[in-house]
């Protein structure tokens, strides 16, 4: 696959079949994702692999956790959002809302289906040691960049999944994780949906005029 028309093509997966994904694949789709470059080689990552009734298992945890706390998705802001980021998720719901199921509310569809992976066959839990600061989360971010690509090339679809750090005690205890770790971010892995309405929605990206500063 041609890396650029990859990284145009990519979207995230919001419905999978329920086809495993193999082993091999996912661990050759890790082996090129952890080819991502970090800070003076310190590859401060670790991944869990989480499938078959272990993956069920912990999305009816999250699922229970996620009702019981009221807990939902929202951007992370410190502050009342500028009305340009505003704009920007007005734009997600109106590329996703007439893709939902019919009487389906879009918070709830986002927050069951984050808990859930969507249904994906595979969830990655990805993990940071809690002795390195903040900055190491850069090398966490581009990691799963590559990751989404490389799940891509291979003909896998995937969705990050921002909420699951709510339960960074939930996940460690339902998967063993040592205590000194930290829940990062989780990914939702397997074979897209083809005929899922919803995996025809592609948010549009703001045009670079928008994000860029030039000094020269």
């Amino acid at each position: 696959m041609d890396l650029l028309k990859g990284i145009e093509e990519r979207r995230s997966t919001r419905a999978f079949l329920e086809r495993p994904v193999e082993r091999e694949k996912i661990e050759t789709l890790i082996n090129y994702a952890t080819q991502a470059p970090s800070a003076i080689n310190l590859q401060p990552w670790e991944l869990i692999v989480v499938s078959g009734e272990e993956k069920r298992r912990l999305s009816r945890i999250l699922v229970k956790r996620m009702k019981e706390r009221n807990i939902s998705c929202g951007p992370g802001a410190k502050s009342p959002l500028p009305e340009y980021f505003v704009e920007r998720q007005r734009g997600l719901l109106d590329t996703i809302l007439p893709n939902l199921p019919e009487q389906t509310p879009f918070q709830d569809f986002i927050n069951e289906g984050s808990c859930n992976f969507y249904g994906a066959p595979t969830a990655i839990i990805i993990t940071l040691d809690q002795v390195f600061s903040s900055a190491r989360l850069t090398d966490i971010g581009v990691l799963v960049g590559y990751f989404v690509l490389a799940a891509h090339a291979l003909e896998l679809g995937t969705c990050p999944i921002g909420l699951i750090t709510a339960f960074d005690d939930d996940i460690k205890e339902a998967l063993s994780i040592r205590d000194e770790k930290q829940v990062v971010i989780g990914v939702a892995v397997g074979y897209r949906d083809p005929h899922s309405p919803i995996n025809r929605s592609r948010s549009e990206r703001v045009p670079i005029g928008d994000v860029v500063k030039w000094r020269e």
